[in-house]
């Protein structure tokens, strides 16, 4: 975290707004302010500390409910005078308990099919994490990475056929599971979609 708080514009009530966005999809989480002391606590814990302009006091997200915040990065505007705040949220960042403030569905039914994908990657890590019951992500880790190499051959096998069909919908279908299973592969071994985004990037370049 490279920011210098002197150098900040805080308005003339010594606030400055604040930007949260998750660090992994970029979704806004909520707007809210902080003065000199919350963002030095921020940087100085590596968790959200803001300023409550209804209470006038200093509040730590999550100390009561647990939700905390870690904090990845503090970005500055070009104007210093607005923050973006990069975290890893555990838990909902809204007081409603919607993990967003902003999770009106004419926003969240918008979502791009990068933020889907880091979505379901995160839920995958979760399934080879806690491997639940009845999960059949859980399965396929369980039956290890030769079951989850038959079921990505399988899949693009049926894609393939797919594509072959007169109309699109079994494509769709077909493309949708075979993505779901590439990704429990990169999940089993340990291959980020940042790496696979880095990839992509440098052909694009070259």
């Amino acid at each position: 975290m490279n920011v210098q708080i002197e150098t900040l514009k805080f308005d003339d009530n010594g606030l400055i707004p604040a930007i949260v966005q998750d660090s992994a999809t970029r979704e806004v989480l909520t707007l809210a302010y902080m003065n000199a002391e919350s963002l030095a606590r921020t940087i100085e814990t590596k968790e959200t500390w803001f300023w409550s302009r209804s209470r006038t006091s200093l509040w730590h997200k999550g100390e009561t409910s647990g939700n905390t915040q870690r904090v990845v990065d503090v970005v500055p505007d070009c104007d210093g005078d607005a923050l973006v705040v990069l975290v890893e949220p555990a838990g909902p960042a809204c007081h409603t308990g919607a993990r967003s403030c902003f999770a009106d569905s004419t926003i969240t039914n918008q979502s791009g099919l990068a933020d889907l994908l880091d979505q379901l990657y995160r839920l995958v890590q979760e399934r080879e994490q806690e491997r639940p019951q009845n999960s059949y992500t859980a399965y396929l880790f369980n039956e290890g990475l030769d079951k989850i190499l038959k079921k990505v051959g399988e899949e693009s096998t049926e894609t393939i056929v797919a594509a072959k069909n007169e109309t699109i919908e079994p494509l769709v279908a077909e493309v949708s599971d075979l993505l779901y299973h590439l990704i429990v592969l990169l999940v089993a071994r340990g291959v980020t979609l940042e790496q696979i985004r880095g990839e992509l990037a440098k052909r694009r370049g070259s």
